[in-house]
């Protein structure tokens, strides 16, 4: 039994973390990610080391928790707790000013030992948590803290307090993995006497990696986004690595990092020239005037800015812009680049500069406000990077109306969807290889269309500034995660925060599902006359949504969405086959069923397609309705009449006396559900009489409608006795509905019903000759 009372308890570690300590993405990471679980209703305590560069306005608000001592090979090492509540997470600083009292987190002679003591620290300090706090989940970032699920199995397994613990291991960089001599594992972390850790952390004859023994020994590992966790598998992206993954894919899954959306928001940012929103873009042209003039460029709206915020390094693909960038300057596209790096890069950046002055700009220095001045300003940000595990600076520049033009790796490609000249879709631009011409190729693929079709590029930017990438979509899926490790905790409801709109599309999600499945028509059903009921009173909606809301747990989210419509849409497409299929078989009949076919092609494609009936249609559909009224009560009557006729058919037919009874139940209720539901017994309907047409597959047709039609066995003998009695009004619904049922197909030709008629009429003897050799079969 799940415990609804206990909530998730999540310790989460990491080296760095914003706004204490920043590096790169991780303490981006690190600062938002947490925040977002505690809204969605988890209990959170961040640790970072207390390192000497944190401002001394964070130092002055920590309060001494406890302090304790680490056993670290043969040291023994002094660890304090200091707690801060910073909106609304709780942190909680490992002190110990030998290894953290530096003036920067990484890069020194001892970061082995630093760090092994962090991962010790770290899994010591699970036994000194605030009263009430056990925690269910220990999550690590990157090789920094790869040692503590380590230390958790072969140090503290079997005592009571860590046996629930579950660890999750987050790859942000594989390339960064902590590797060291081996000698560090006797004198330093202790493991040497124990050979299943020694042989697992070992990478080679000489060294150790403290990566590796985080992806051995964590019950979960994680990456930033889906794409790089298929790319670090193979050996091109692996950095060695890609063995181990290989053999842990089942526990590997990739995450999409999100970014905060409230602090970069072009509407309320203080840092840009003017403010904007998705509806009123004019300050965005405010924006990159002031920039062309602060950077020595032409002062000209005419001509598309393209700007890089990047360090300037191999893999952010600086190669490919020294390769391209004489082409895309001469070609008329301003360039502004910001960052710093190797010298080479910088040297030639600054060389452009001078080459093409007004057109090129080169800010060879770190300024996070002009960055974001850059981000507002700019028409195109270009990042071709050789390998991205996650990226941020393309999803801020959707976020402020910049266009990214990325190369198609990691999480470029998860974030950005390539611009479709012939649908309209798309949040960017990209290219497939790492290559100079292709990338060249993108920008001015983008530059046209700013030049040729300016409706075009502005619908682009309104859907790029659509895009949610905000942290409790990320939230949501690292839940799901965490709850599956421990089903027992019970999940809170209010994760989602607009429940409404998930109800929506739940209910939208069915609606596609249930249109190819034809051996149940009671399912097909409901769903449809959901979709009639939103355009009647807000009384028959609400029951409607209500059994939908149930269902949508907070595990579902935007990608799931996304992978259930499409996988609708394919199953749309197949009942759109099925359809030209019919129509195909009754070409081969006579020349009036052709006319009928043709006239049918069209309807039944828009009652598929768009389930919410528009008004133009009904109306034909009701006065054929009318007149084809006389005919099909006569063959509804006879079949009827045929059921009652056999006492053995009783079992055969359970599944249709019930799939007749909720339409007329449905009919006291809401005439408006009994219309949809009309149209959607008649496509099974459709289906039966041509294929009894052609004479070659008759019986086999027959056979294969009875076992449909035994498809509800279980649900109809629960009732049996209220079916009987409900017959009588089956038979009006079945009279009623029918002729709307084929009046659909054929909305304004009398003439073709004619010859369906005999058919239909032949069709209840072969029927219930059919049904009593099954019956009897049933009986022996």
């Amino acid at each position: 039994m799940a415990d609804s009372s206990k909530k998730m308890q999540i310790v989460f570690a990491s080296a760095e973390c914003a706004p204490f300590v920043k590096t790169g993405g991780l303490g981006d990471v690190a600062g938002s990610l947490p925040a977002a679980l505690v809204r969605a209703g988890a209990e959170v305590i961040v640790m970072v080391p207390k390192y000497a560069t944190i401002k001394d306005e964070y130092k002055a608000q920590m309060e001494h928790f406890s302090d304790f001592y680490v056993s670290l090979g043969w040291r023994n090492e002094y660890c304090g707790l200091e707690k801060l509540e910073h909106d609304g997470v709780t942190y909680m600083f490992i002190d110990n000013e030998r290894y953290f009292a530096r003036d920067y987190p990484y890069g020194f002679f001892d970061d082995g030992e630093r760090f092994a003591f962090f991962s010790k620290a770290i899994t010591e300090s699970l036994q000194h948590l605030p009263e009430g706090f056990e925690c269910d989940i220990l999550h690590c970032n990157d090789w920094q803290t790869a040692l503590a699920p380590v230390f958790l199995r072969e140090f503290y397994q079997g005592l009571p307090l860590y046996d629930r613990v579950k660890t999750v291991f987050s790859i942000h960089n594989v390339a960064f993995q902590g590797q060291f001599s081996d000698t560090v594992m006797e004198d330093i972390l202790g493991v040497a006497h124990i050979p299943a850790a020694a042989s697992q952390l070992r990478c080679d004859a000489c060294s150790i990696n403290y990566m590796l023994g985080a992806l051995r020994y964590a019950d979960a590992i994680t990456t930033v986004s889906p794409t790089y966790a298929n790319e670090i598998q193979t050996p091109e992206f692996g950095e060695g690595l890609d063995g181990v993954l290989r053999e842990r894919s089942y526990a590997l899954q990739g995450i999409l990092n999100g970014i905060d959306v409230a602090g970069f928001d072009p509407a309320t940012d203080k840092r840009i020239a003017a403010n904007y929103t998705v509806e009123d873009r004019s300050g965005k042209a405010v924006c990159k005037a002031k920039l062309q003039e602060e950077l020595g460029l032409e002062v000209r709206d005419d001509r598309p800015l393209m700007v890089m915020v990047t360090r300037l390094t191999r893999q952010k693909g600086m190669d490919l812009v020294m390769y391209a960038l004489d082409r895309i300057l001469a070609g008329g596209v301003q360039v502004a680049v910001l960052g710093t790096g190797d010298r080479d890069y910088e040297d030639g950046l600054r060389y452009f500069q001078d080459k093409y002055p007004g057109t090129m700009a080169a800010r060879i220095e770190f300024d996070p406000a002009l960055s974001q001045r850059m981000y507002a300003a700019a028409d195109m940000f270009l990042m071709p990077s050789k390998f991205e595990p996650c990226g941020l600076s393309q999803i801020i520049a959707m976020r402020y109306g910049t266009l990214p033009i990325v190369r198609e790796t990691g999480g470029l490609k998860d974030t950005v969807i390539p611009y479709n000249e012939f649908t309209g879709e798309g949040t960017g631009f990209s290219f497939s290889n790492f290559n100079g011409d292709e990338m060249g190729d993108a920008v001015f693929r983008a530059a046209r269309l700013f030049w040729d079709n300016r409706e075009a590029w502005d619908q682009l930017v309104t859907q790029a500034m659509s895009q949610d990438f905000s942290w409790t979509r990320s939230a949501d899926k690292y839940l799901d995660l965490y709850f599956f490790m421990h089903p027992e905790i019970k999940r809170p409801a209010a994760v989602v925060d607009d429940p409404v709109v998930v109800a929506e599309k739940a209910e939208a999600e069915p609606e596609h599902k249930a249109e190819p499945v034809v051996e149940a028509p009671a399912a097909v059903e409901k769903p449809k006359a959901e979709v009639k009921a939103e355009a009647a009173p807000e009384a028959e909606a609400k029951p409607a949504a209500k059994p939908a809301a149930k269902k949508t747990t907070t595990r579902k989210t935007t990608a799931k969405k996304a992978t259930t419509t499409k996988a609708a849409a394919t199953k749309t497409a197949a009942a759109k086959t099925t359809a030209t299929k019919t129509t195909t078989t009754r070409k081969r009949t006579t020349a009036a069923a052709k006319k009928a076919a043709e006239a049918e092609a069209a309807p039944e494609v828009k009652a598929e397609a768009a389930v919410e009936a528009k008004p133009a249609a009904k109306a034909p559909a009701k006065t054929a309705a009318k007149k084809t009224t006389a005919t099909k009560s006569t063959t509804t009557k006879k079949a009827t009449a045929a059921k009652k006729t056999t006492a053995t058919k009783s079992t055969t037919a359970k599944a249709a006396p019930k799939a007749a009874a909720k339409p007329a139940a449905k009919v006291e209720e809401t005439p408006a559900e009994s219309k949809v539901e009309a149209t959607v017994e008649a496509k099974p309907a459709a289906k039966t009489t041509t294929r009894k047409r052609t004479t070659s597959a008759k019986k086999t047709t027959a056979k294969a409608a009875t076992p449909k039609a035994e498809t509800k066995p279980a649900a109809a003998k629960e009732e049996p006795k209220a079916e009987v009695k409900a017959k009588p009004a089956a038979k009006a619904a079945e009279v009623k509905a029918a002729p709307k049922a084929e009046a659909k197909p054929e909305p304004a030709k009398e003439t073709p019903v004619s010859p369906a008629a005999p058919a239909a009429e032949k069709a209840p003897s072969k029927k219930t000759s059919v049904r009593k050799a099954t019956a009897t079969r049933k009986r022996r």
